[in-house]
């Protein structure tokens, strides 16, 4: 059986709200494990759709891993918070670095009541998000583009754009002839 059920199936909020943190837990410790393999197998055995070579860095967070899903051939570095709890997509060919934080749920700081917004997030594919770049809520990013370093993205960025700066703006065009397929590291 696999864990997505125990969460959809446990019985009252309680139940799934600590089924949820046990889920969150168990994936994090699995996050350092010694192999790639382990640390895909850990998230599909959680619920995520993930693609066939795809690479996971050491240390990634993953919140609800059941509304996850990643193309094949997609890179994603080490330390990497992937919140998917308004639903997060990532293509194929995907290189996303370390360090990178992508959330699909925020607080709006207008609210009096300090409320939460979410919106999913996508991330076409052959995109680039370049080291300790943040990606928010409601935010996609187009096929082919690039999020430079160090970048705070609030809107959707178009694709096949370089995208930069906090918050970032679009500040070039990459090529759209992109052909390349990123294989499994085998860190």
């Amino acid at each position: 059986m696999r864990i997505v059920a125990w969460t959809r199936e446990a019985a009252g909020p309680r139940g799934r709200k600590w089924i949820r943190k046990f889920v969150e837990a168990w994936l994090w410790l699995m996050s350092w494990a010694p192999s790639h393999t382990l640390r895909i197998g850990a998230l599909r055995i959680a619920g995520a759709k993930i693609g066939k070579d795809v690479s996971l860095g050491r240390g990634a967070r993953v919140l609800n891993p059941w509304t996850l899903s990643i193309g094949a051939h997609t890179m994603i570095g080490m330390r990497v918070t992937l919140d998917a709890r308004a639903g997060l997509t990532i293509g194929q060919n995907c290189n996303i670095s370390d360090d990178v934080t992508i959330w699909t749920a925020e607080h709006d700081i207008q609210s009096p009541d300090f409320a939460m917004t979410i919106a999913p997030v996508a991330i076409g594919d052959r995109a680039w998000i370049c080291y300790r770049s943040i990606i928010l809520a409601g935010a996609d990013i187009e096929e082919g583009s690039v999020v430079a370093t160090g970048a705070v993205v609030t809107k959707s960025v178009p694709p096949y754009s370089v995208a930069a700066g906090v918050p970032a703006r679009v500040l070039g065009k990459r090529t759209q002839n992109l052909s390349y397929q990123l294989g499994r590291s085998r860190l």
